[in-house]
């Protein structure tokens, strides 16, 4: 299919919702998810932004003036990921609980607002990874426009650009409570410290970027075309005094590079172990 073709489908699959609330993260899924809608939909239809200790007040901004671009009504509500029982211990599914949380609030703005539906950013690719939030969505009956309409990523970006969306090539985003090892506690000073670190990697003029937090460790994940210029030009001496100053006593580059989901790299080892 064409990309025309791609968006009619996707267009029809968001018309037969007839009304819905989009949970908005202002990442280029949500936000296609919100164009769509509110191309299709008008004023039947919602975006929601949920502010948390694990997101970050500069994706919090994107997400406001990409809502104000595509002209969809918005909606911030406050939620605490750190106060749900079970999250702030970090387990393997911590990403249901916080899920769980999101779509049980945002079903009730739909139904006091009279929403019919409640709709998330999940494209197909998304099916092929380990989301425990996927399991979430599908026990609150979300709705997931772009993998009903069988999109995958790529797709989502094709599609972005060709609506002259400004998100379309914006960088991969997930919580920040994945910076840190499974079974390590987070915590708001912990988060913070992250938060720093990448906020200093933003302001170098790094795009894609993880900073993984292991306690007193910082292990930088960035493209591996972009690890060279950390090393040039008195860089390095920067970044790790920065980094010192910031909270770690240690600071390290993965030679991998950046890579989605890289905490569930020892999920896979163990069940290969096992």
């Amino acid at each position: 299919m064409n990309t025309e073709e791609k968006l009619n489908n996707l267009r029809d699959t968001i018309k037969a919702l007839e009304s819905v609330v989009v949970a908005f993260s202002g990442g280029v899924d949500s936000s296609l998810v919100a164009k769509v809608c509110y191309d299709v939909l008008g004023d039947k239809s919602i975006a929601v932004t949920a502010r948390s200790e694990t997101y970050p007040e500069y994706e919090y901004e994107e997400a406001k003036k990409i809502a104000k671009e595509i002209g969809i009504p918005h909606l911030t509500i406050d939620t605490s990921e750190l106060g749900i029982d079970g999250f702030a211990q970090n387990p393997p599914n911590r990403c249901y609980f916080c899920k769980s949380e999101l779509f049980g609030k945002l079903k009730v703005i739909a139904r006091e607002k009279g929403y019919k539906y409640v709709a998330d950013g999940a494209n197909l690719d998304d099916t092929g990874e380990y989301r425990p939030g996927l399991d979430a969505a599908k026990e609150l009956e979300v709705r997931s426009p772009l993998k009903e309409s069988g999109l995958r990523k790529a797709d989502v970006r094709e599609i972005s650009k060709y609506l002259k969306l400004s998100s379309w090539d914006k960088p991969p985003y997930a919580c920040m409570s994945s910076r840190f090892p499974y079974g390590n506690a987070i915590t708001e000073e912990k988060l913070a410290i992250v938060a720093a670190a990448e906020n200093y990697l933003r302001s170098i003029g790094l795009r894609q970027f993880r900073v993984r937090h292991h306690d007193t460790i910082a292990r930088i994940e960035v493209l591996p075309e972009d690890i060279p210029a950390l090393l040039q030009n008195g860089k390095r001496k920067e970044l790790v005094k920065k980094f010192k100053e910031i909270g770690y006593k240690y600071v390290t580059i993965d030679m991998e590079g950046y890579r989605s989901g890289s905490m569930n790299e020892v999920l896979t080892q163990q069940k290969e172990k096992g």
